[in-house]
């Protein structure tokens, strides 16, 4: 990829973020304006805006790494993702709005009139925020590390720059047409591209393979791991070998491989002839532990049914909780605009998800090799480049590249603006404007120092865990403080920690390598099969032991969130 024009799109995609959000500090006066635009975004700006900070780095690279590593068993990843805004459209997006909250510890606090309740809230959105911010700028990192051989640490530090620069200046007026442009810059970034990439191999004379057929070096291909790896070769493979695999060292010598696993070390360099199948690799350093591509735990097989419901569970009900998103709908001007939002939503991200297959797809013909090398996310930054070449090839890598900043960028300003909000009502002690500003700097500051000492955690992994939490703590929250008035603060509190505790608790085990191999392993790596019933048993139990204590109000907040605005205004005294 020609570095030069790479950088200028990345450039350009920066100053334009860092204009609109100057554009903000001109139309951004009070406090309502920095938390929720005042509460005045119609649905199709919204949407664009909601589709924009939701498409993050795993959705533009991740979808098709994913594919290109395991083949069209993928495909249910953009699904589960999709899908988690219908249940959001049935069951949260209008009675959330209509709750009049800034924010996730507001709603909390007015259904269950419990300051102990937001306080455990408050812990929740934070954590869940950090969680999804580290593999933002790790992944800005990565690009840019990719693309000019930087320090790990310079794209984090540009995104996170970029960012508060773009919240602290407008809030969120600034961050909507932020995100609403990203989005559209990332559709118009992979879709254009495709038609290339496409044509090229449609006019392409090699053999045509089924989408599920294993991945085959299609010439000579020299590949050398960046880690530790194991391979699993189906049938006798025979390698080149320079470095050390099965605990011996070798200098350009042929090996053959005998079927079954085989530990290559870091640093080795492996040669495939033409036509050999691509071996499947896993991480030997940490054996068991599943990542965002191999979609169950300890390389058995047996579990992978589970670990997929697992992690389908939690992209369906954790994208309701996940703080950058809930925050948008409080923007809307009523409950009916936040459904239509809804709707224009599932639309913007089902065409969006339609394009990082198609990328997954050409990566396991034209670039096999990075499912060795730990790359497997740069196929859509390098097919340009290795499908087409030339003039035409650099200028569409520029494209995508300029499109990946545009993801990074995007999430991490819904995520710092969600955190922000926050921190500001809740953990700082001076409001206004000016308070604001100074809580972006704390939410993007801590976890970009995170980025910098954690380097090796998988952008997805993270996304996942992310994911996992929020079903498990403000699902059950949301979903039983909507439709059920039996909810008590104790019952609300308990199923916090517990579910959201529990879910927590289960991946920062794996991702420590606490969990030993096996079933167990795999029950804590996906952790949302049972910590989600777990939130929504707990908090029923304990309310149900506790009725005691339902708040005094609860039949009126259920009105105003299920009643029309005019009739809810009605109802409570409102104007005619």
């Amino acid at each position: 990829m020609n570095q030069t024009y790479a950088l200028t799109a990345v450039a350009v995609v920066v100053v334009i973020t860092v204009l609109v959000g100057a554009l903000g500090l001109r139309i951004s006066r009070t406090t309502s304006d920095f938390y929720v635009a005042s509460r005045t975004v119609g649905p199709r700006l919204n949407a664009a805006a909601i589709s924009g900070e939701y498409l993050s780095a795993a959705s533009f690279l991740g979808v098709a790494g994913l594919v290109l590593l395991q083949g069209p068993e993928m495909l249910w990843y953009p699904v589960g993702y999709t899908a988690g805004y219908v249940v959001l459209l049935v069951l949260v997006a209008a009675p959330l709005r209509r709750s009049g909250a800034y924010t996730l510890p507001d709603f909390a606090e007015a259904r269950l009139e419990s300051l102990v309740v937001r306080r455990i809230a408050v812990l929740f959105v934070v954590g869940v925020g950090w969680l999804y911010l580290l593999p933002q700028l790790q992944g800005a990192g990565l690009t840019l590390e990719v693309l000019t051989g930087a320090p790990h640490w310079v794209g984090g530090l540009v995104v996170a720059f970029v960012v508060t620069v773009a919240v602290a200046a407008g809030g969120m007026r600034s961050v909507t047409f932020v995100q609403a442009f990203q989005y559209w810059l990332k559709l118009t970034a992979l879709l254009v591209p495709a038609f290339f990439l496409l044509a090229a191999w449609a006019g392409d004379g090699a053999p045509r393979a089924t989408f599920d057929a294993p991945a085959v070096f299609r010439e000579h291909t020299s590949v050398t791991v960046a880690e530790d790896v194991r391979l699993s070769v189906a049938q006798p493979l025979t390698v080149t070998v320079t470095g050390q695999v099965d605990g011996r060292g070798y200098v350009s010598a042929p090996l053959t491989l005998a079927a079954g696993e085989h530990a290559v070390r870091a640093h080795a360099r492996l040669e495939f002839a033409a036509d050999t199948p691509v071996p499947d690799t896993r991480t030997q350093a940490r054996p068991g532990v599943s990542t965002w591509s191999v979609p169950m735990s300890g390389g058995l097989r047996e579990y992978r049914l589970y670990a997929t419901y697992g992690l389908i569970l939690a992209t369906f009900l954790g994208t309701m909780g996940l703080p950058h998103v809930a925050v948008r709908f409080y923007t809307s001007p009523d409950g009916r605009t936040a459904r239509r939002t809804t709707l224009v939503v599932l639309a913007l991200v089902g065409v969006f998800y339609l394009l990082p297959p198609v990328y997954g797809a050409l990566g396991r013909i034209y670039a096999p090799e990075l499912a060795l090398t730990g790359d497997a996310d740069a196929a859509v930054l390098v097919l340009p480049e290795r499908m087409l070449g030339g003039l035409l090839g650099d200028l569409l890598g520029a494209l995508l590249a300029g499109g990946a900043f545009a993801a990074f960028l995007s999430t991490a300003s819904g995520l710092t603006m969600a955190v922000a909000g926050v921190l500001h009502q809740d953990v700082l002690p001076a409001r206004g404007v000016r308070s604001f500003r100074s809580a972006a700097v704390v939410a993007i500051a801590v976890p970009l120092a995170g980025s910098v000492a954690a380097t090796q955690v998988p952008v997805a992994d993270a996304v996942g865990l992310a994911f996992a939490v929020s079903a498990s703590s403000f699902c059950p929250l949301l979903v039983l403080g909507i439709w059920w008035r039996g909810l008590t603060p104790p019952g609300a509190v308990a199923g916090l920690v517990t579910g959201g505790g529990a879910a927590l608790s289960a991946v920062l085990a794996t991702r420590a390598d606490l969990a030993p191999p096996g079933w167990l392993h795999t029950l804590l790596a996906w952790p949302a099969a049972w910590s989600v019933p777990l939130g929504f048993l707990t908090m029923v139990v304990v309310s149900l032991a506790t009725r005691s204590r339902i708040p005094a109000g609860t039949a009126a907040t259920l009105a105003r969130l299920h009643l029309p605005e005019v009739v809810a205004g009605e109802r409570a005294g409102g104007p005619r």
